[in-house]
């Protein structure tokens, strides 16, 4: 299985990789840190020699650099079975209030990195019939989280985004899945004095991804909503 996920080397994006990398799959994964992905590269090969881990030096945000990355992965496989757009920015702040730049940035991380990336690698999938691509929305992405900002409007954005293209591709082999998580352990919670059960746990969005991926050709799921046990915060 070959996969690839932006945004790879820590928090949700890492948890996942690591979790498919157990599985057996291949992996292509792109982060802005290269020591990030240096240290990512170095402990995944060591523990499983024989699969593929590819890193390469990404700021999804800039759209020729993202094109770059599926350039160079399609000349690098000729079948591409996951998708997984999990990179991301959080900028909070309120719409009246903030730094007009908060849009504009959010956008071009959240939403345009998927569109540019997911236009270069679906077309393979189509060729393959066969396919599974993850966007990373958000509880944000359903409803206007608090101080959310421009960051709610980028996952409605991308939410919208996920539910065209399933719509585009249900006939063609290839299938779509917008992962909806509430809060969750990872840098953007760092440093927050909360219990550690009042947030879920990275490795728990991996084990719904690594379920979907697992599921037959005939069922797909369309989006997996994940709360932690007490509520959105």
């Amino acid at each position: 299985m070959n996969v690839i996920i932006t945004g790879g080397t820590k928090g949700l994006g890492r948890a996942i990789a690591d979790s498919l990398a157990s599985q057996g799959a291949n992996l292509a994964i792109c982060a802005r840190s290269q020591a990030n992905l240096d240290d990512m590269a170095s402990t995944l090969q060591a523990s499983y020699p024989e699969q593929t881990i590819y890193t390469h030096r990404c700021d999804v945000s800039k759209s020729d650099q993202v094109r770059t990355f599926g350039q160079e992965i399609l000349s690098r496989w000729e079948t591409i079975d996951v998708l997984i757009n999990n990179a991301g920015v959080f900028r909070p702040g309120l719409l009246l209030e903030e730094d007009e730049q908060n849009l504009s940035h959010q956008i071009e991380t959240n939403l345009y990195s998927a569109y540019h990336l997911t236009r270069l690698i679906a077309p393979r999938m189509v060729e393959q019939k066969s396919g599974h691509i993850f966007n990373m929305c958000s509880v944000a992405s359903l409803i206007a989280l608090p101080n959310g900002g421009s960051y709610s409007i980028s996952k409605f954005a991308l939410l919208g985004f996920s539910k065209v293209l399933r719509e585009e591709l249900k006939t063609l082999g290839i299938k779509v899945t917008s992962i909806i998580p509430g809060a969750t352990w990872s840098d953007s919670w760092a440093g927050v004095e909360l219990p550690e059960e009042r947030l879920m746990q990275a490795t728990d969005i991996a084990i719904a991804v690594s379920a979907a991926i697992q599921m037959s050709p005939s069922a797909v799921v369309e989006d997996i909503v994940l709360r932690p046990q007490l509520g959105d915060l």
